[in-house]
């Protein structure tokens, strides 16, 4: 099985600045994942000529199984919290899910936001900036692979310092009662090994993906608790967004502790 995440950046490039839709999908058909979390994915939006990116993506890896996510509602200049329901309707900005495997169950699962303000120190800068978090959430399938059910969840945590541990620990914690073996992945927004340490989950893929010309910073994983060998993983640059990809082929089923590859 291989597995991918990739945070998007609504489908932009670096390198021109725009939204070209048979790029992005070509970017997602070149990854040939077999179940791929996206994060910072638009639907009805007119920066990204109104497409619904995660269909664009669906098609392209051909994936007829696959959900987004909304964590926002409407337009960048009209942001408003999403209801967090799986395929919203209405014009919205989230996460996704795609999978060629069948899927099994579904289910969207809301993480702890702060309210208000928090000052936060950006890299380069000696004072801290006020600034205000969106909504974060996860959603999950239970794939059901040939060698038994596989639950992987795609997410996209906050860029809080702190706050981002809290939202993974309870995410930890919402999926524990899902069917293992459990993959979590996406921008986590924690860099190097502070999320397998916090959530006690194994790195299926240990590389730097940001920034994208010359990473120097893991800050989207892939993490398994249950039978997952790692085989060979990558980040790969789709020439697309201010991420790379990060990409695991893996055995399900196989040995605790047989990871190779790495």
């Amino acid at each position: 099985m291989r597995l991918a995440t990739f945070n998007i950046l609504h489908g932009r490039s670096p390198a021109d600045g725009r939204v070209d839709l048979d790029r992005f999908g070509d970017a997602v058909r070149r990854l040939d994942a077999d179940v791929l979390g996206l994060q910072e994915v638009d639907r009805d939006q007119p920066r990204s000529h109104g497409a619904d990116l995660t269909a664009v993506a669906a098609e392209a890896m051909g994936a007829p199984h696959h959900r987004f996510v909304a964590t926002l509602a409407g337009t960048p200049d009209l942001w408003s919290a999403a209801t967090g329901d799986l395929q919203p309707r209405t014009a919205g900005y989230g996460i996704a899910l795609l999978s060629r495997i069948p899927v099994l169950s579904w289910h969207a699962l809301a993480l702890p936001a702060l309210r208000g303000t928090v000052p936060v120190i950006f890299p380069g800068r000696r004072r801290p900036v006020l600034v205000r978090d969106e909504p974060r959430a996860a959603v999950a399938a239970v794939v059901d692979a040939p060698e038994g059910p596989v639950t992987v969840v795609a997410t996209h945590l906050t860029f809080i310092p702190g706050w981002n541990a809290v939202q993974l620990r309870r995410l930890v914690r919402l999926v524990r009662d899902l069917p293992r073996p459990v993959v979590v992945m996406g921008d986590l927004n924690l860099d190097g090994a502070a999320p397998a340490r916090l959530s006690r989950m194994r790195p299926l893929a240990t590389a730097a993906t940001f920034p994208v010309t010359e990473p120097a910073r893991q800050l989207d994983h892939i993490l398994a608790d249950g039978p997952l060998t790692t085989v060979s993983s990558a980040a790969v640059d789709t020439g697309l967004s201010d991420h790379r990809a990060l990409v695991a082929d893996v055995l399900v089923g196989a040995r605790l502790g047989d990871q190779v590859g790495q």
